[in-house]
């Protein structure tokens, strides 16, 4: 395939004498999930529960998943040499790569290093970055640092790139349906078709265990479902005031009075658990808005009928199934305007913790054309239990004429639902025993894993085997 060198087609701020390279954001995007895959309705009979509560419960249609023979560096290896090879660039055309995962399989030995075998060839060892963990936030952080990097003094005028991944496995009983597998990958650099807004992020941290994984011999969380619901919730009340607050001061900079709300937003992503609960966000996101509405206008429109709700304070309302009916219900054609389709993937393979908001962004991006996209502002809100959470913007590209790096992005994941039709679906019990097979062998060392090469995706890396030291080679399955 040819390669095309594009270390110098960025000029460093020095060279220009401009103080920040120009919309700085993502210029190509890769998504990898597995090749199998069960059936929420047939997982819904197996398991023995009240048919709909995994498909209209959590809205969720299908999970992917992985036999043993996939781990994290295998995943992050996949995405991040598809995304190279798509994109044709050269590997020493990439000074900074960062990795977001909290599928830890080793304490000491990042999975960057394991990428590093994709830049032998090229000799290219100056690649700065690391691996960020905290949850789903992982590939969050890695995104904003991979940002600020091309933002800074230490920017050679190289492409950063940023790979996120993780393989979201529970132990038998409620919250297994709510598993998924899969890698994000994204070049970040200069002149992008989706920048990052300057100066609009808002974050939000604090220490609570709604989700954690203390036990590094399982591959298994410890969760509190409710309580991780309302730090979500909370996490979100609070970022969204103050990207509020951020971007009502920048417009009144600008000689601009107004105040922030939804319709600011011609998209909303979110990371998401599993799909219901984005759908209950976008109407928090709604009762935010009416809240904070000075006068709202209680007689038409979408408030029309929430007079009783004007009074509530928002953390009052965790779970208040009452609140949560009347705004859903409110914001049902907003939600289907906003963010449904960002669903697509979610629906289809299930949450992949640290990629899962970035899997939204493709799955957009796979359903409209560059036309329809142009200019738009997508908010994004991304969350990691412990909690970690940030609520950020990203500007479209005014440019959708073909050829342009708006349309060569969107026509670049035009094949996601035909990949994702081309997967295996697997029954119920056989899920069930490679389940049982990967919970077995988990850091088993001198062996072969479970799984074969043929089952999965041309092109796809896979572990191959794990000596007695635990040293773990992999191998790619022809394209």
């Amino acid at each position: 395939m040819e390669r095309r060198s594009l270390t110098t087609s960025h000029p460093t701020q020095a060279q220009t004498g401009s103080p920040w390279p120009k919309d700085v954001g993502i210029l190509a995007l890769e998504v990898y999930f597995p090749s199998q895959y069960v059936d929420q309705v047939e997982l819904e009979k197996y398991d023995g529960v009240d048919a709909g509560k995994y498909t209209i419960g959590l809205g969720q249609k299908q999970m992917g998943f992985c036999a043993a023979h996939e781990d994290i560096n295998s995943l992050c290896l996949t995405a991040v040499h598809r995304l190279v090879e798509r994109s044709r660039i050269s590997w020493d055309s990439i000074g900074r790569l960062e990795v977001g995962t909290e599928t830890i399989i080793d304490k000491s030995k990042a999975v960057k290093t394991v990428l590093m075998q994709l830049f032998e060839d090229s000799g290219n060892t100056d690649v700065e970055g690391i691996d960020t963990t905290n949850a789903c936030y992982g590939g969050t952080a890695s995104l904003f640092n991979a940002a600020d990097w091309v933002e800074s003094s230490s920017w050679d005028g190289r492409y950063a790139l940023v790979v996120c991944g993780d393989i979201a496995v529970y132990a038998t009983g409620n919250a297994r349906p709510t598993g998924g597998a899969g890698a994000v990958a994204m070049l970040v650099g200069p002149d992008a078709p989706l920048a990052l807004e300057r100066g609009l992020r808002a974050t939000h941290m604090e220490h609570v265990y709604d989700f954690y994984k203390p036990d590094m011999a399982s591959e298994y969380p410890i969760v509190d479902g409710p309580l991780s619901i309302q730090c979500y919730f909370r996490a979100l009340d609070r970022c969204y005031a103050t990207y509020r607050k951020k971007i009502e001061s920048q417009w009144q900079k600008a000689g601009i009075n107004k105040h922030c709300t939804l319709e600011d937003f011609q998209f909303m992503i979110f990371h998401t658990p599993f799909c219901k609960l984005v759908q209950k966000s976008l109407a928090r996101v709604v009762l935010n808005d009416f809240l904070a509405s000075p006068n709202p206008d209680l007689e038409s429109g979408i408030y029309k009928g929430l007079q009783d709700f004007r009074n509530v304070k928002l953390e009052d309302t965790y779970s208040s199934k009452e609140v949560d009916k009347a705004f859903q219900k409110a914001s049902q054609e907003l939600f289907n305007q906003k963010t449904h389709p960002s669903l697509f993937l979610s629906a289809r393979n299930g949450n992949m913790y640290t990629p899962s908001v970035y899997g939204c962004l493709a799955s957009l991006l796979a359903q409209y054309s560059a036309q329809q996209l142009a200019g738009s502002r997508i908010g994004v809100f991304s969350y990691g239990s412990g909690l970690a959470a940030s609520l950020f913007s990203l500007k479209v590209s005014e440019n959708s004429a073909p050829g342009s790096p708006l349309e060569k992005l969107v026509s670049s994941l035009s094949d996601l639902g035909a990949r994702l039709e081309s997967r295996k679906c697997v029954p119920p019990e056989k899920f069930a025993e490679i389940m049982k097979i990967r919970e077995d062998t988990h850091h088993l060392v001198n062996h072969t894993p479970h799984g074969s090469s043929s089952d999965l995706f041309p092109g796809t890396w896979y572990l191959e085997q794990v000596d007695d030291k635990n040293r773990r080679n992999y191998a790619r399955r022809p394209m």
